[in-house]
C-alpha cells in the first residue's frame, strides 16, 4: 500500500537459515546472471534519515551464498510502481521487487506464490494478519515489508495544560478537541486527508465504528455505517473547526512537522515519529485509537509489498533470497525499528522480549489485529486514487457524506469492468 515517506528503512529483514528443502536449496549456476532486486530509494523525511540496509543484507547474504549473485536497483519511490509496471509491460520484470501493490500482477498468473518460494516453517512465520492482506484467491502472492500500524499520538504537556487524558471513545475526542481549542491550539486534531495518505486516516475512522472499505463480496463504500461515521467526522470536527482550517490538503508529512511544533494536539501517526520527538525531547505520548463508543479500534495495518516474479525462471534463488530475507536467526541485525515493525513472528516475540525495544511493544502487540484496504483486488490502485481525490469532500462543511461514498462505489465499478 503505499510506502509513506517517513517509512525508511527495510522492514522484517531477517536473517539466514537453510531452507531445507531441496527444491528450495540454492542454486550453483543455473544462470551466470544475477537476482535482480528493484527496490525504492527515499529522500530524507520527518523523525528519520535514509538508513537504507540492503548494501548490508545483500553483503551477508552474498557470504551465504556466494552462488548467487544480486543486482540491486534503486528507485525513487515516487516512480516505484510506474517503473515496476512498465518494467513488466515491456517483459523486462525484475526477478524480485518492491511495490505498493502485488493483485493485478498476481491476478495475471506473472509470480510466485508463498508456497513457491518457502518452506512451511518460514511461510507460516509471517503475522497471520499481514499474510492474509497479502492473499489473491487464497493464495499468499504479496510479502510484507516495510510494516507499522499507527496510534494515537498526543501532547503530553498540552492535554496537562487542557486538562484532558488520551480519549477512550469519540465523545471524549472530540471533548478534548474542544479543550484544546480554548486554550489556543490551531489544530486540535490532525485530520490527515491530504492526497499522501488519506486513505489510511479514512480508514481507521471507518475501522473505529465497524466499517470499512469492502465486504465480503467487493468494494462497498456508501454503507450506512461508513455515511454515520463521516457524518460524525464532519460535524463534531471538522465544522466546529477542531481539525484545522483544511484537513483535505493536510499531509502526513506536513502533519507531523505541525505536531512536533506544537500546532497539532493529537493525530493519528506511526512509530517512526517517536524518533524525532525523542530527539527534541518533545514531551509526547501515544493511546490506542478509540472505536465510536469505545475502546481500542482495531489498528489499520500498512506495508509495502515484496514479490517475485515468474519471468525469468528464478523461483530457486528468489526463494533462497527471500528465506534469508525472512528469515529466524538475525532478526535483531535487520528487522524491527522505529521506522519499521517486523513481519514475522518469530522476530516480533523477539523483539518483544527485548527491554530496550519497550517503545515498540505497543504497535507490536497491534499487529495481529491489524486490518487492511482491499489490497488482495487488482483494481485497488485506481480506486484507491478516487478516495485520495474524493474523502475530503466528504467531511468539509455542507460536504455529503452519502454523495461522496457512492460516488466511490461508483469509481469502484467502473475500475472493476
Amino acid at each position: 500500500m503505499r510506502r509513506r515517506q517517513f517509512l525508511l528503512h527495510t522492514a522484517g529483514l531477517t536473517g539466514a537459515t537453510a531452507l531445507g528443502t531441496a527444491g528450495l536449496s540454492a542454486c550453483s549456476a543455473e544462470t551466470d546472471s544475477p537476482l535482480k532486486l528493484l527496490v525504492a530509494s527515499y529522500d530524507k523525511s520527518v523523525g528519520s534519515s535514509i538508513g537504507d540496509q540492503w548494501g548490508s543484507l545483500i553483503g551477508a547474504f552474498k557470504k551465504a551464498h556466494p552462488d548467487i549473485d544480486v543486482a540491486l536497483e534503486r528507485v525513487p519511490f515516487a516512480k516505484l510502481d510506474q517503473t515496476l509496471a512498465r518494467r513488466v509491460k515491456d517483459g523486462d520484470a525484475p526477478d524480485i521487487a518492491q511495490s505498493n501493490f502485488f493483485a493485478p500482477y498476481a491476478e495475471d498468473g506473472k509470480l510466485y506464490g508463498a508456497d513457491d518460494l518457502f518452506d512451511v516453517r518460514t511461510e507460516g512465520d509471517f503475522i497471520r494478519s499481514y499474510a492474509e492482506a497479502g492473499m489473491v484467491d487464497r493464495v499468499q502472492y504479496g510479502l510484507p515489508f516495510l510494516a507499522s500500524t499507527p496510534r494515537l499520538f498526543y501532547n503530553k504537556a498540552l492535554f496537562k495544560q487542557a486538562r484532558v487524558k488520551a480519549p477512550r471513545s469519540w465523545a471524549e475526542l472530540r471533548a478534548a478537541a474542544e479543550a484544546l481549542k480554548a486554550i489556543g491550539v490551531p489544530t486540535p486534531y490532525g485530520l490527515q486527508l491530504g492526497p499522501e495518505a488519506a486513505e489510511d486516516e479514512a480508514l481507521a475512522w471507518l475501522l473505529a465504528d465497524g466499517g470499512g472499505y469492502a465486504g465480503l463480496t467487493g468494494y462497498d463504500f456508501a454503507t450506512a455505517g461508513n455515511i454515520d461515521s463521516l457524518t460524525w467526522l464532519r460535524d463534531n470536527l471538522v465544522t466546529r473547526g477542531l481539525a484545522g482550517t483544511d484537513p483535505g490538503s493536510l499531509t502526513r508529512t506536513e502533519a507531523y512537522a505541525q505536531f512536533l511544533r506544537g500546532r497539532i494536539g493529537m493525530m493519528i501517526a506511526h512509530p517512526v515519529l517517536m524518533g524525532a520527538a525523542d530527539q527534541a525531547k518533545f514531551p509526547y505520548a501515544h493511546a490506542p485509537f478509540p472505536k465510536k463508543l469505545g475502546g481500542a479500534a482495531p489498528p489499520v495495518g500498512l506495508n509495502d509489498w515484496l514479490m517475485a516474479f515468474k519471468q525469468n525462471g528464478r523461483r530457486e534463488q528468489c526463494g533462497t533470497f527471500l528465506t534469508y530475507l525472512y528469515g529466524r536467526k538475525s532478526a535483531l541485525a535487520y528487522g524491527g525499528s522505529q521506522s519499521a515493525l517486523p513481519v514475522t513472528s518469530s522476530a516480533s516475540n523477539a523483539l518483544r522480549k527485548d527491554p530496550k525495544q519497550r517503545p515498540l511493544w505497543d504497535f507490536i502487540d497491534q499487529m495481529p489485529q491489524a486490518q487492511f484496504q482491499p489490497t488482495n483486488l487488482a483494481s485497488w490502485p485506481e480506486v484507491r486514487s478516487a478516495v485520495r481525490r474524493r474523502i475530503g469532500e466528504a467531511v468539509v462543511k455542507g460536504g455529503s457524506p452519502k454523495a461522496v461514498l457512492e460516488s466511490l462505489d461508483e469509481a469502484a465499478t467502473q475500475a472493476e469492468l
